[in-house]
């Protein structure tokens, strides 16, 4: 009696202990309990920086492409418009001017080295970007003036410019607004060969693109005039 029960008391143990070893072993191997089963997730903000800085990267040249002949960059409060807004702005502007929304510090990179560098006053608060692809500037302006006293967005006003290397604050706008047209350069230019030199000399003083498109003028005139003088 005392061996069966000795035998008894040994084999129960034996199976217990090999019960639990085979339900403790780890299946996959490479397993580890301290870390955790999302590791792979942790990888997504890297991807998500790349995407950004692409999209970055992307404004700049945006920015630098739209330069390209561009005669005037101005800056326009955007905060408070609303996406139609937007929408109808876009649609009220001539194909000479082009709308762009980015960031200040983005634009400013684009601008860094450019005779539109001067327009760092504006790099603060929300804008948007006006590019003037034309020399006709009040023309290119006014749509935009036109809009905002329509929708009665005073708010919304000019928050600097540059033309011409120069910057204009929101107070110096009407001086952009009411500079001479191409075609009122060539009058004046016109007016001043056939009038006393002192007009001439008040002429030659003017801005030296004023003065060019002036002459080209004149020179366009007098070649015509000995076009039809050979007829």
């Amino acid at each position: 009696m005392e061996a069966t029960a000795t035998l008894f008391s040994f084999s129960l143990p034996s199976t217990k202990t090999q019960t639990r070893h085979f339900i403790t072993r780890p299946v996959n191997p490479f397993y580890s309990p301290s870390k955790p089963v999302f590791k792979t997730r942790r990888s997504l903000p890297s991807i998500t920086a790349t995407i950004s800085r692409t999209r970055k990267e992307e404004t700049v040249e945006s920015v630098r492409h739209q330069l390209e002949n561009c005669y005037l960059l101005a800056g326009i409060n955007y905060k408070g418009l609303t996406v139609k807004q937007f929408q109808d702005l876009r649609k009220s502007l001539p194909e000479t001017t082009k709308l762009l929304v980015a960031k200040n510090t983005l634009v400013y990179k684009a601008l860094e080295g450019t005779q539109f560098e001067p327009l760092k006053p504006c790099m603060k608060g929300m804008n948007v970007w006006l590019f003037v692809h034309t020399e006709e500037i009040p023309a290119a302006i006014k749509p935009y003036r036109d809009f905002q006293k329509e929708m009665k967005l005073e708010e919304n006003d000019f928050t600097g410019a540059v033309f011409e290397g120069k910057f204009y604050g929101p107070d110096e706008f009407k001086k952009l607004e009411t500079l001479p047209t191409r075609a009122e350069i060539y009058a004046n230019l016109l007016g001043s060969l056939k009038s006393p030199a002192s007009s001439l000399v008040t002429t030659i003083q003017a801005p030296a693109r004023e003065l060019l498109m002036v002459l080209k003028a004149h020179i366009k005139n007098l070649e015509e005039k000995e076009q039809g003088s050979a007829v």
